[in-house]
Formats: C-alpha cells, sequence, structure tokens
C-alpha cells in the first residue's frame, strides 16, 4: 500500500494497477518457458479465470484507483478484513457450515471497517467511494487467494501465479497502453522505483511463498498471517511517507484486526477447520504416492 501511493502520486491509477501486471507477466512468461511447464487442462484455466480477475486485475486495480485519495494507512485498516473474508470465501468454496460465532465475528469486522471509513470520510463522499474500492479490493484478493490456493495444490505455487498473470497479460497490455495513451508517464525514479517493487514482488515474488502456504494449509489458518498486514502497512506508512498515525486509525485497526482474528480463530478450532487439515496432509501425502487426491 504505501509503494502503491507512492506510485500513483507521478502515475495514473490505471498506469500503477494494469502496468504492474505486465510487468509480472513478463516475468512469469520467462519462468514459464525456462522450466518448461506443462499448460494447465480443462476447467484449470476456469479456476484460474478466477484467480487472475482476483489478483491481477481487481485487487490492483481497485486500490491503485483507492489510494488516489486516501492514505495507505487508512486503507490498511479496510485492508484488515481480508484474513476474515479469506476465511469466509474458503468456507464457502469447500462448502462447510460453520458455525454462528465464525459469521457474527466476521459481520462485526465488516461493520467496524465500515464505521471507521464512514468516520474518517463524514459520509457517502469522495472518500466513501474510495472505501468501497478497498472494500471490493478485499473481497477480489479473497477470492483469488482461495481459488489459488486450492489451485496451487494441483500446478504448485509459482506455476498459479505464472499462469493466472500470463492468461490476464492481453487484457492488462491493452489497459497499460491505453493509460499511457490518455496520460503520459512523468513520474520520479522514486516513483518507478516504487511501480518497480509493485511489479517484481507484490505481483509476481510475493505470491510464491504466499500461495505455498495457502496450498499447505489449512487455508483459514494460514490466512492469519495477513493479520500483520494493517500493523505493517500503518507503520512503514509513517516511516516512509510520514503519514500521521492518529488514534482514530489506532482504533480503528486494532478492532477490525480482533474481529478478522476472532473470525478466523472460530474457523479453525471448528471441525471443519480440522478436516481442512487432513485433507491437506492427504493430498501431502498423496504426491509422494501413485495416486492423487482432489478436495471436494
Amino acid at each position: 500500500m504505501p509503494f502503491t501511493r507512492v506510485a500513483v502520486e507521478g502515475m495514473s491509477a490505471l498506469f500503477v494497477g494494469s502496468g504492474r501486471a505486465v510487468v509480472a507477466a513478463v516475468l512469469a512468461t520467462v519462468v514459464l518457458c525456462i522450466s518448461r511447464q506443462t499448460l494447465p487442462r480443462g476447467a484449470q484455466w476456469k479456476r484460474l479465470a478466477v484467480v487472475a480477475g482476483g489478483i491481477v486485475v481487481g485487487f490492483p486495480l481497485l486500490t491503485s484507483f483507492a489510494l488516489t485519495t486516501v492514505d495507505a494507512s487508512h486503507s490498511a485498516v479496510v485492508i484488515a478484513l481480508l484474513p476474515a473474508a479469506t476465511a469466509m470465501v474458503a468456507v464457502l468454496r469447500m462448502r462447510e457450515r460453520p458455525g454462528a460465532a465464525f459469521w457474527v465475528a466476521t459481520c462485526v469486522g465488516v461493520i467496524a471497517a465500515l464505521g471507521f471509513a464512514l468516520a474518517q470520510s463524514g459520509g457517502f463522499g469522495e472518500l466513501a467511494w474510495a472505501d468501497l474500492l478497498l472494500i471490493g479490493a478485499v473481497m477480489a484478493a479473497a477470492v483469488g487467494y482461495a481459488e489459488g490456493g486450492l489451485l496451487a495444490r494441483e500446478l504448485g505455487a509459482w506455476q498459479t501465479v505464472s499462469w493466472a498473470l500470463v492468461l490476464a497479460s492481453p487484457v492488462m497490455l491493452f489497459l497499460t497502453v491505453f493509460a499511457l495513451v490518455q496520460d503520459p508517464v512523468s513520474a520520479t525514479p522514486v516513483q518507478w522505483a516504487a511501480f518497480s517493487y509493485l511489479g517484481v514482488v507484490s505481483m509476481f515474488l510475493g505470491f510464491f511463498a504466499w500461495y505455498r502456504g495457502l496450498a499447505i494449509g489449512p487455508m483459514t489458518r494460514v490466512s492469519q498471517i495477513q493479520l500483520v498486514q494493517p500493523v505493517l502497512t500503518i507503520g512503514w506508512a509513517a516511516l516512509l511517507l510520514g503519514e500521521d498515525l492518529t488514534l482514530a486509525t489506532v482504533i480503528g485497526g486494532v478492532a477490525v484486526v480482533l474481529c478478522a482474528g476472532s473470525a478466523v480463530r472460530t474457523r479453525v478450532k471448528g471441525r471443519s477447520g480440522a478436516g481442512l487439515w487432513r485433507c491437506s496432509r492427504m493430498i501431502s501425502r498423496s504426491r509422494r504416492g501413485s495416486f492423487a487426491i482432489r478436495p471436494r
């Protein structure tokens, strides 16, 4: 978030959101060609389209447009919903039936995030629209994480990310060229450095370890790692961008993180959470054997 905030100060949001994906797609194409990976099969392409729509198209574009009007620390509070959203999508994707406590904690977290956003903007004004974009980015990333975590068990972690980037590359390349024609880039070296980080690390290398962790699972437990993200985002925003660490931001961040953490932990302690762990163990063992198991 802090580097996206830096980049959009000298480049259009459309260029930042789409261009970073093009950079990552070029790297993905090179890696796939060098390693001679086999093409995904059948329904895997449809699932890759879901992953691409969430993490390649949805999240980068929505956050880039949102960060043209809000601070990185402000966005961190709304993005703190991501762990609960990822757990919720994983629950729905795996057709589980969590208890009432999971849904209560998730709903309270959403209300806390919305309450913070409305309190900061004073209503549905300019900043409120940015908050809606951030909430949309959360849902897009949650879907991409959940589906990508499952698909990584079949294709591999970095392969899933790479194929998703390649699949979305025609659309993102078109948007990048369109953005350059409409608003030519005139950025500083620091802004270009931030953009490079977004393309190489945020959109490519960072997903290698993340999808590997989601594939090992259980996904609801691994998603708890995201609870560190808003804390780090607020800290880096203060250190790198000099953003004020207000009391409202601290209170809002703590409230959302606690609610998201409660939702995830409630789900992990449930019987279905144990089922996910057993399923993951079976898949891991199947890779060492002569048969394959696919989760329902």
